[in-house]
């Protein structure tokens, strides 16, 4: 029997925190692919700048999304904070709330506010909601090297686009209402016809093509896509990368804290 693909396209992004959400961004990149061509590089209209900006970016995935076949998005940036980081705060254990939460205390989707003048306490309030670079997700710890959403100012780190992203994220997810899954927070296996979003890693799939004449950036968001695409095309594959190997208890606190697609 031939494999049967849940979705038609397949979306890798390498995020960037950098600069301010409306600075258009080298190392924001986004790769489609659709069920038989390769992943090939999207970039902002003609007439705009060469390169997105975060803005930009999310406008443009509410308008791809809100119509056609479902799509895999993988975007390279956490979604969630470790448990700590809820049991400090004493928030509730629920994603929606995380990330109302999050925005009154980190508006980055601001124009002109850096995550870095977040950090600086000049805009927002951090203070009263800071986390530590020790803490990780139990994604992070099952993975190996993923480093911790609160660990900036380091090679690797993907604090700064976490902290820039989480907000786009949000605004993505509400405007596409229905049509959108967010993994594993709406479920840990997504209903067909959805559009589902993911956290991914590209250090997971980078290895498996050349990158060519492609960037760092441009080759991780390629290799997200490819490895996506890949995976549709093979029957019961995403089965199991939806379903990783936890225990009760671990599944619960990755309901909370998110997982990275594909580490099992």
């Amino acid at each position: 029997m031939s494999p049967s693909p849940q979705f038609s396209r397949y979306l890798g992004i390498d995020y960037s925190g950098a600069a301010t959400a409306d600075t258009p961004l080298t190392g924001l990149r986004v790769y489609r692919a659709d069920r038989s061509n390769e992943p090939i590089e999207i970039r902002p209209d003609a007439g705009h700048s060469r390169h997105w900006t975060r803005r930009a970016l999310a406008g443009w995935l509410i308008d791809e999304l809100s119509e056609g076949p479902p799509a895999l998005v993988g975007i390279d940036h956490g979604f969630s904070f470790p448990l700590a980081y809820f049991e400090r705060h004493r928030l509730p254990p629920s994603w929606d709330s995380f990330l109302a939460d999050f925005c009154r205390h980190w508006p980055t989707d601001r124009a002109e506010t850096p995550v870095d003048l977040i950090r600086r306490g000049i805009d927002g309030n951090p203070a009263s909601r800071s986390g530590n670079a020790r803490w990780r997700r139990l994604t992070e710890i099952r993975s190996g090297p993923a480093k911790s959403v609160f660990h900036f100012d380091v090679p690797g780190s993907v604090a700064k686009s976490t902290h820039a992203g989480l907000p786009w994220l949000r605004a993505v997810r509400e405007r596409l209402g229905s049509r959108a899954h967010v993994w594993p927070f709406d479920g840990w296996q997504p209903p067909a016809g959805r559009t589902v979003f993911a956290e991914v890693y590209p250090s997971i799939w980078r290895h498996r093509h050349p990158p060519g004449n492609r960037t760092p950036d441009q080759h991780d968001a390629f290799s997200v896509a490819s490895a996506l695409q890949d995976a549709d095309a093979i029957e019961g594959q995403f089965a199991g990368l939806f379903a990783p190997n936890l225990k009760q208890e671990e599944a619960h606190q990755a309901s909370i804290e998110g997982w990275i697609l594909g580490v099992i």
